[in-house]
């Protein structure tokens, strides 16, 4: 045990999971911020915006989970002009991925995981496609579920020909579960790191110890990706995994990627949701740690991937 404490330890990996206060931030001094996902298009972007003024919910950021491919140049371009005027971030994910591919790995027993990955050079250069036209049309953060393609647009981002302000998350689908993961995440690109949803707060801190970048948690999660409600826990894990976006996924709701006009009011009652749910954990947080800090709605902050005009 001492030989495999000490190897970590050499790595500037933590020996162990325990509960390490956060003295890590947002570059604004914030320890938390707030996400709405799968907001799947202009019309659920207003929607969110709507519910959250009515609410008094504070958003930082969107994300969507369709794909850009599924947007148009104006829908993508109304998203660009609803962030900019709100300093959102509106983050969109890449696509093709494998399950919209011919091939059926993904859907054998062990396959599932792997359904969200680029496969073959085909659609590396698709997801490229995908990516300058987003970049061409505003937007300034993508969501990406592969690797190697997170590798390959950090490089391209250093040398200019993507911007250099271009936003890299990655996807809670690539679950990292663990320190050594989440620095290999860091190190290739991205700026922004979904963890794996089933974390304890021991554990979430554990990967805190390890890396700089903030963790997107899913403090409620969908039913593809566990289902657990752990509105409670919260304010644990922003005194112990800070910088983090809190996002509320829906248990117990309809997957509705690809999403489209036939799933059009299912998918905008979701973003309401949403909005409720992430406006009953603010409170949530304003009773428990009125002394956390969160970032500043409404500005724009220099590691935010709001959309350029």
């Amino acid at each position: 045990m001492k030989k495999s404490s000490e190897a970590l330890e050499s790595l500037r990996l933590p020996p162990a999971d325990r509960l390490v206060k956060s003295n890590t931030s947002f570059k604004d001094g914030g320890q938390y911020r707030i996400e709405i996902p799968s907001t799947e298009g202009p019309e659920a972007f207003k929607i969110v915006l709507e519910e959250a003024d009515k609410l008094n919910c504070p958003v930082h950021r969107i994300s969507q989970g369709s794909g850009i491919q599924m947007l148009s140049d104006d829908q993508i371009s109304e998203m660009s002009k609803i962030g900019a005027d709100r300093n959102i971030e509106v983050c969109l994910f890449t696509t093709p991925r494998a399950n919209f591919d011919i091939g059926g790995f993904w859907n054998a027993p062990m396959g599932p995981m792997i359904q969200w990955q680029v496969r073959g050079a085909d659609q590396l250069r698709y997801s490229m496609d995908d990516i300058f036209r987003a970049c061409d049309l505003g937007i300034r953060s993508v969501l990406i579920a592969d690797i190697g393609l997170i590798h390959m647009v950090n490089q391209l981002r250093g040398t200019g020909k993507l911007p250099n302000d271009l936003i890299i998350k990655s996807s809670a689908v690539l679950v990292p579960a663990n320190p050594a993961y989440a620095r290999l995440l860091e190190d290739i690109g991205s700026d922004t790191i979904n963890v794996s949803t089933d974390l304890t707060t021991g554990q979430l801190s554990s990967i805190r110890q390890a890396i700089t970048v903030p963790l997107d948690i899913y403090i409620e999660a969908p039913d593809g990706l566990g289902g657990f409600v752990r509105h409670f826990e919260t304010p644990e894990m922003i005194q112990f995994a800070a910088p983090i976006y809190v996002k509320l996924g829906l248990r117990n709701s309809t997957d509705i990627y690809p999403c489209g006009e036939h799933l059009k009011g299912v998918a905008h009652n979701l973003s309401r949701e949403r909005v409720r749910r992430s406006k009953l954990v603010y409170d949530l947080i304003q009773r428990e740690i009125p002394q956390a800090k969160m970032s500043e709605v409404s500005v724009k902050h220099d590691d935010l991937g709001v959309p350029v005009l």
